[in-house]
């Protein structure tokens, strides 16, 4: 039977033959992940079930990353439970401190999932890995004690929805404008339980860590995974960041059969915004007006990396943050915050006068380093906008690109770059 992306991933860890979507296969995981939230609920059921040992200690990862540095004391409560785990059960990935970054960038910088792995997390985000063709997606933490223990877990096989993107990209926009779009035409539940599998002209083209950024809001239209093949790009993004071994290159069949065919074309597409409360609120720049807001933030698993770090300098290079505005930075892990101190990027953001801090997850969750108040609105380059997301119920975040998000700061009213 010719397969979806999502089908031959499935395959290559069970023993079962897959014949159709909906069929509950049993497979292997090659990594299992909880943050310093999700982690300690883990563990207490990991006990609860009677279980002694982790199934290999090697792929195993905790990241304290969501509030930390701890924010008070039951964070740092928090922490200590997972911090013991780790040592009683010697896992190798524990991550906390100065080596600790947002978990869904530093896992595939780590070189820790890669290309036909099949990775379970106890945070929603984890599809973000499906950006470099693993099988990846969140799950609960009961659901991730027993994959700690047992090293399998269950899957019901999803159905297909082969997303191609075509046509010319332009200069302002970048791949969360691409998934803003989707999401604002299928909805929040388009893909529900489903698998996105992405293809197309402009996705060929598109670099991987804008892959990963996709593949990070698979969940935000419902979907199980968000899948990308993985090609020449992803072999050598992998080679780049500590991945062992040959990755291998794996894709669709071309005649694989799919529940639905969603097709866009981005040509003189502007960038977008979700607007408040919900990520399928999409709408243009031009078409906002003048909403002013008093906080940007820049960063978060979804547009953290590098590359997002270059796009914030690009627009505030020279220029200064508004007065109005208070512009928070947060490189997503060490090695991206390194290479922004080394580029001078981090430099720009100073001189611009952002906040530059830590490696958290922070005030995407609305857990610390930017909270909002009553009545106010911020640009954040995340991934939720629901009421009270990011502190008050009275609060507005909307979601953009951090070009966007940087226009917007320096504007103090959401903006694009070219209207700067």
């Amino acid at each position: 039977m010719p397969q979806t992306l999502a089908q031959k991933l499935l395959q290559s860890h069970t023993e079962d033959a897959i014949k159709h979507d909906g069929q509950i296969v049993q497979c292997r995981v090659d990594m299992v992940l909880a943050n310093d939230i999700t982690g300690p609920l883990a563990i207490k059921s990991f006990r609860g079930m009677g279980a002694q040992k982790v199934f290999d200690h090697e792929k195993i990862a905790l990241v304290m990353d969501h509030f930390t540095p701890q924010k008070d004391i039951d964070s740092a409560n928090q922490v200590m439970i997972s911090r013991q785990f780790a040592a009683e059960q010697n896992i190798t990935h524990y991550y906390e401190g100065g080596t600790c970054g947002v978990e869904h960038t530093l896992l595939p910088e780590q070189g820790l999932v890669g290309p036909g792995d099949v990775v379970v997390g106890a945070d929603s985000h984890t599809c973000t890995y499906g950006g470099i063709g693993a099988f990846a997606t969140g799950m609960g933490s009961t659901d991730i004690a027993a994959a700690m223990a047992l090293g399998e877990t269950w899957f019901k096989v999803p159905p297909t929805i082969r997303v191609n993107i075509q046509g010319n990209m332009p200069q302002w926009l970048r791949a969360k404008d691409l998934m803003l779009l989707l999401i604002g035409t299928i909805g929040v539940d388009g893909a529900l339980y489903k698998a996105l599998e992405f293809g197309g002209s402009v996705i060929d083209a598109l670099p991987v860590e804008g892959r990963l950024c996709m593949a990070n809001m698979a969940i935000e239209a419902g979907a199980k995974v968000g899948l990308f093949a993985a090609d020449a790009a992803t072999r050598a993004y992998c080679a780049e960041h500590k991945r062992q071994g040959h990755s291998p290159l794996i894709a669709a069949d071309p005649d694989a059969s799919y529940e639905r065919v969603v097709d866009l074309d981005v040509t003189d597409q502007e960038p977008l915004v979700a607007c408040p409360h919900i990520p399928s609120n999409v709408k243009g720049v031009s078409a906002l007006g003048d909403v002013r807001v008093q906080q940007v933030v820049i960063g978060s698993c979804t547009n953290g990396r590098i590359s997002d770090m270059r796009d914030a300098a690009l627009v505030l290079r020279g220029r200064k943050v508004a007065r109005t505005v208070r512009c928070i930075v947060l490189p997503s892990t060490p090695e991206v915050w390194r290479q922004a101190l080394h580029e001078g990027l981090l430099e720009t953001f100073m001189d611009a006068g952002c906040i530059v801090g830590p490696c958290t997850c922070g005030p995407c969750l609305g857990g610390h380093m930017g909270i909002l108040g009553d009545g106010e609105r911020a640009v954040a380059t995340t991934n939720r906008n629901f009421r009270g997301r990011m502190g008050s119920l009275d609060s507005e975040v909307y979601l953009a690109s951090p070009l966007v998000a940087a226009a917007t700061a320096v504007a103090g009213v959401i903006a694009s770059p070219d209207q700067l």
